[in-house]
């Protein structure tokens, strides 16, 4: 699942343009969903899909990681072994996860639904950054830093040459809380800015002010020439191959040891320091694993269902576990989710017969850096929004409590709550369902529900080992994981349909305004940032968009946004005088501002810059 603070953006969305021709009813009118549940039972097979796969030789072989597990908790036992090393996007560990997951899907019997009929579809991500050969960190009065040892560019740095008298700005933050400090009073231009890292507000290094890229954000806006951070004691300098946070406007560097002291005193003393950068940025590429059960009506459109599997590899900006290199194995996120995927697609494959929709399966790449494995997939000819009824996700789905499962968008078509009803009463112990009307959260359904499918997210809830290396397999709740799967793969056969009985789901265009959900649920980086306090704008930005302003997915009904006039398909090029080249920068521009400031934002709408007006809202 997507961390708020860092990777996602998701306020909600007023869905444009209403209902989708075609699919408020199948071919035939389409029965009610009572009709169609008590025939779910004759589909499905009893087992899920066999543990077979043939991984790749520089993987792991499966029999010797899930010797005595069965499937589903097997397939996070593999997944979420540390030989697969978290499965960062693009990593040789996603590859390994990527053939195993291929592989189950073929054993199942299904066909290859990616990029010419493989079970792959490959998309391009930011993969860290590599050091070039001019590298230079010193006081000019002083010694030459050790690169490497005492310091190092970040990977976000700007590849650039700074030589200039120096200003230090203590922890480089402007607010209340550290007004001794003095920073916004500080005068910036064309001086090379040094800083301590962290926040003495947030001993965790959580808040977003605490972040290097955020503070050089601002530095470079008030016309710094380049900034050093200096570590605390034991820091580690930062990971150039984890680092995909777009590029800052000028060089940036971590420092530590007595090498941070010199800088420091220099500092102090307004002396000259020289910092010197070169870096480029590296591609690499990810893959979404895809099959497809076919139906028995080509004619009545399809179902996609879905989870990702990459999670964080070492840690990273995603972790919230500071300053770890650990291997974060994600069993929960979201080995589990996989693993349910998994074991649906073998219960549908096997069963009695054959779906009158087609079926889907697809497992996410990217979902950690920002929803990209969705978006290339949504954005691709595998995807179409007029032949695709609903999308069904499945994120942390592992740690099963007190017999409580969410379910969200749930308000996205109007069958959706009777359908849920009437399937979860199909099992032994049915559940406790909370439902959730939002069709947006900080997983990959948002990706569909931009383009107007009706979704739904099952969800366990967070606990104390997400996003740390500690969410291993072990913890995962076996009989709890088989539960949602077996209602989950009702679900989607109550959707699917049989035969002559095929639910019509009806689109919901507007879900309403409602309150936004806590940070740990899900929102932007600038709003989760504030722990549910803060300025609120109500935009939903496209978040596979890495550079040239922020597009809007959409806008959340009734909110500062909507009222302002802003637009799904808006590109944000400027926020309250500040340029917004990306993501982060309109992060940035947000959380400068207080709820009640009146802000002017430029939109570039059908290639035309249009300024408007809004007063931000609260939290």
């Amino acid at each position: 699942m997507v961390l708020d603070s860092q990777s996602g953006v998701h306020q909600g969305l007023r869905r444009a343009g209403g209902g989708r021709a075609g699919l408020t009813g199948g071919a035939r009118g389409g029965p009610s969903v009572k009709r169609v549940v008590p025939g779910l039972l004759a589909l499905l097979a009893a087992g899920a899909a066999t543990l077979n796969a043939q991984s790749a030789t520089s993987c792991p072989a499966p029999q010797t990681l899930t010797e005595g597990l069965d499937p589903p908790l097997a397939h996070v036992r593999y997944l979420a072994d540390d030989a697969l090393e978290g499965r960062a996007s693009g990593s040789t560990g996603e590859r390994c996860a990527a053939e195993y997951i291929a592989s189950v899907f073929a054993g199942a019997g299904l066909e290859g639904g990616g990029d010419g009929g493989s079970f792959f579809q490959s998309f391009s991500i930011r993969g860290g950054a590599a050091l070039g050969t001019h590298n230079l960190l010193r006081a000019v009065e002083g010694d030459v830093a050790e690169l490497d040892v005492q310091w190092r560019p970040y990977g976000f740095s700007a590849t650039g040459h700074a030589a200039a008298a120096a200003v230090y700005g203590g922890h480089g933050i402007d607010r209340a809380g550290n007004a001794g400090e003095g920073y916004g009073e500080l005068e910036l231009e064309g001086r090379l800015v040094v800083v301590e890292d962290g926040d003495p507000l947030s001993p965790e290094s959580t808040s977003l002010e605490s972040q290097a890229h955020y503070k050089a954000s601002v530095a470079a806006r008030r016309g710094a020439a380049g900034l050093v951070v200096l570590l605390a004691d034991g820091g580690d300098l930062p990971e150039l191959a984890s680092e995909t946070r777009p590029r800052a406007a000028i060089p940036v560097a971590a420092v530590r040891g007595t090498a941070a002291e010199a800088l420091r005193a220099t500092a102090r003393a307004g002396g000259d320091i020289e910092l010197m950068a070169e870096l480029t940025a590296l591609t690499l590429e990810a893959r979404n694993v895809v099959a497809r059960l076919p139906g028995t009506d080509g004619e009545d459109g399809e179902v996609v269902v879905g989870a990702h599997y990459d999670h964080l590899g070492l840690g990273g900006a995603g972790s919230l576990a500071p300053g770890s290199s650990a291997i974060h194995n994600g069993a929960d996120d979201n080995a589990s989710g996989t693993a349910a995927l998994m074991d649906i697609a073998g219960r549908l494959a096997r069963g009695s017969a054959r779906p009158a929709r087609s079926v889907v399966f697809v497992a996410f790449s990217g979902e950690e850096m920002g929803l990209l494995g969705s978006q290339a997939f949504v954005d691709s000819e595998l995807f179409s929004a007029s032949s695709t009824v609903a999308m069904i996700n499945m994120d942390m789905v592992g740690r099963l409590q007190d017999n409580r499962l969410a379910v969200f968008g749930t308000g996205t078509a109007e069958e959706w709550p009777q359908l849920l009803a009437e399937v979860n009463n199909l099992l032994a112990r049915p559940f406790d369902l909370a439902l959730n009307p939002d069709g947006f959260g900080p997983s990959d359904h948002s990706s569909f529900y931009g383009r107007g499918v009706p979704v739904l997210h099952f969800f366990t809830n967070t606990h104390e080992d997400y996003h740390r290396p500690s969410d291993d397999w072990e913890k995962v709740e076996a009989e709890g994981l088989e539960r949602i799967a077996e209602l989950v793969a009702y679900t989607t056969i109550g959707i699917a349909g049989i035969a002559d009985q095929v639910v019509a789901l009806t689109p919901v265009a507007d879900v309403g305004a409602r309150p936004a959900p806590p940070p740990e649920a899900g929102d932007t980086p600038a709003e989760a940032a504030s722990s549910g306090y803060g300025p609120y704008l109500g935009t939903i930005p496209d978040m596979s968009m890495a550079e040239g302003g922020v597009r809007l997915t959409g806008v959340r009904e009734a909110s500062p946004a909507a009222i302002a006039g802003l637009e799904a398909g808006d590109v944000i090029v400027a926020f309250a005088g500040r340029e917004i080249a990306d993501l982060y920068e309109y992060t940035y521009a947000l959380r400068a501002h207080a709820p009640g400031d009146r802000v002017e934002i430029v939109v570039l709408r059908e290639g035309e810059r249009v300024t408007l007006s809004a007063v931000l809202g609260r939290r």
